[in-house]
C-alpha cells in the first residue's frame, strides 16, 4: 500500500525539525502529545505557561518532558523581546508596553509572538482544561490574525481539515482537503473563491500531488437554482479567472465530487467530477458539519482546522482531539511553510 498523506508529512517534519509551541499546557493531553514529538522527532515541542504547574502536572501523571522546551510566560528572560515585537507589529493599533505585557498572559497571544520573534516556527492550540486555558476557537486564532497576519496576496484567513479515509480509494490516496470547515460562517462568493485556491495551494504543499478542486453545493451544474447556489456558482467563476490552469470545478454535490460513476452521469466532461481531492463548502454550517460526519461515520482521521492564509503557520485543534492528533497537527505546522 502506498505511504499516506500524514506518513508523508510526518516524514517531512522530522528531516525538517522545527520546534512547534503547544499552548494548552494545562491539558494532559497536550503534555503527553509534548513526549511523544520528542519521541517520534516529528517537531521540537515547546510548552508555554506556567513553568512550575506544567511540571507539577507531568510528575502527577508521570509523564516525562525529558527534552521538552518549557517556557514560563512569566518569568522568561526573552518576555521583553516579545512584549517588543508584539509592540512593533500592533503599534498601528497603539498597543503599548503595559498593554502587551498583560496580553502575552494569554498562552496563544504568547505562542504567536513567540513564533513572530523567530524562536519558533508555528503553534498549535489544542484540547484545553475546562478549569484552564480551554480557548474557543475566536481566542485561539485572534492573535494569530492580529500577530501572524493575512500573507501577500490574501484578503482573508481560512481553515481547512485534512481528511485520512481509511480507504484509498477517495481523492488521493485516502486523503482529501476539506475547507472552510472552522473559520468562515458565511464567505461570500470572492472569499469562496480564495478559500479555494489558498486550499488547493496548500494541498500541493503537503502532497506533491495536482489538487482537483470540486465547489460543493446542493446542486449540480446547473440542476438547481437559488441565491445560495449562485453564490457557488459564481465562486467557481471567479476561481476559475484568477487560476485557469487549476483543475477545478463547480457547482456539485458531493456524491458528484467523489464517486466517478456519478461524476460521469451529473457532470459529463468535467476532469475533477468523481475525482475531486479538495472540497469547498458553500459555509460553515455546512463545511463543519460534514467534516463531522466524515470523521465519525466513515472512521476518517481529521487533522485541523488548519489555519490557511497567513504568514506563519497555526493549527487549532478541536477540544476533542486525542494526544495523538496532537502530533500529527504539530508535525503539519512543522511542515508549513512560512510565508513573510
Amino acid at each position: 500500500m502506498a505511504e499516506s498523506v500524514l506518513e508523508m508529512i510526518r516524514e517531512k517534519a522530522k528531516k525538517l525539525g522545527r520546534k512547534v509551541i503547544l499552548t494548552e499546557s494545562d491539558d494532559i493531553r497536550n503534555l503527553k502529545a509534548a513526549a511523544k514529538l520528542v519521541q517520534t522527532g516529528y517537531a521540537k515541542p515547546v510548552l508555554v505557561g506556567d513553568e512550575e504547574a506544567i511540571r507539577k502536572l507531568a510528575a502527577d501523571n508521570q509523564i516525562c518532558l525529558d527534552g521538552v522546551e518549557v517556557v514560563d510566560i512569566l518569568k522568561t528572560p526573552n518576555l521583553q523581546k516579545y512584549i517588543d515585537t508584539a509592540v512593533e507589529i500592533r503599534k498601528n493599533k497603539g498597543l503599548t508596553q503595559e498593554q502587551a505585557r498583560e496580553w502575552l498572559k494569554d498562552t496563544c497571544v504568547f505562542a504567536a509572538a513567540m513564533v513572530c520573534a523567530g524562536d519558533a516556527h508555528g503553534y498549535a492550540s489544542c484540547g484545553g482544561n475546562p478549569k484552564g486555558y480551554a480557548h474557543n476557537t475566536a481566542q485561539k486564532t485572534k492573535p494569530a490574525l492580529q500577530l501572524f497576519k493575512v500573507a501577500k496576496g490574501n484578503r482573508i484567513a481560512s481553515s481547512f481539515f485534512i481528511m485520512q479515509m481509511k480507504d484509498p480509494k477517495w481523492g488521493y490516496n485516502g486523503v482529501m482537503f476539506y475547507a472552510d470547515c472552522g473559520l468562515n460562517i458565511n464567505p461570500d462568493a470572492d472569499q469562496l473563491a480564495e478559500i479555494a485556491l489558498t486550499t488547493a495551494k496548500r494541498f500541493k504543499m503537503y502532497t506533491g500531488a495536482e489538487p482537483k478542486v470540486a465547489m460543493i453545493s446542493c446542486s449540480t451544474n446547473g440542476s438547481a437554482h437559488d441565491p445560495i447556489i449562485e453564490k457557488v456558482v459564481a465562486a467557481t467563476a471567479k476561481a476559475k479567472e484568477l487560476a485557469p490552469d487549476l483543475l477545478l470545478d463547480g457547482e456539485m454535490q458531493f456524491d458528484a465530487a467523489v464517486i466517478p460513476e456519478i461524476g460521469a452521469k451529473k457532470f459529463a466532461g468535467s476532469k475533477v467530477a468523481g475525482y475531486a481531492n479538495v472540497l469547498v463548502f458553500p459555509d460553515l454550517n455546512c463545511g463543519n458539519s460534514i467534516y463531522k460526519c466524515t470523521e465519525r461515520l466513515a472512521g476518517a482521521t481529521a487533522i485541523g482546522p488548519i489555519c490557511n492564509g497567513l504568514k506563519k503557520p497555526f493549527v487549532d485543534g478541536s477540544r476533542g482531539c486525542s494526544e495523538d492528533d496532537i502530533v500529527d497537527m504539530a508535525a503539519v505546522c512543522a511542515v508549513t511553510e512560512w510565508e513573510d
